[in-house]
């Protein structure tokens, strides 16, 4: 869970900006990852676009920089 303190929190407004922040991070990930020459398949592709956690996609972000697959973006550990 992302804690925000801008006026207009728990709001509509919050949950879009949040949604957009999401969604930019899941092209952030994708783009890494086509960079570096690396196949996404279609059901990962949408695992990545469909997440609104931040906290996740921020992981994933940092694993796609280092990752072999776009699979180990999801591994434990």
């Amino acid at each position: 869970m992302v804690a925000t303190y801008f006026p207009g929190r728990g709001t509509l407004f919050e949950e879009t900006y949040l949604e957009g922040k999401a969604e930019g991070k899941a092209e952030s990930i994708l783009s890494v990852l086509d960079k570096r020459g690396i196949p996404v398949p279609e059901a990962t592709r949408d695992r990545i676009t469909t997440c609104t956690d931040l906290d996740t996609l921020t992981l994933w972000f940092d694993r796609s920089l280092t990752a072999n697959t776009a699979e180990d973006l999801f591994a434990d550990g």
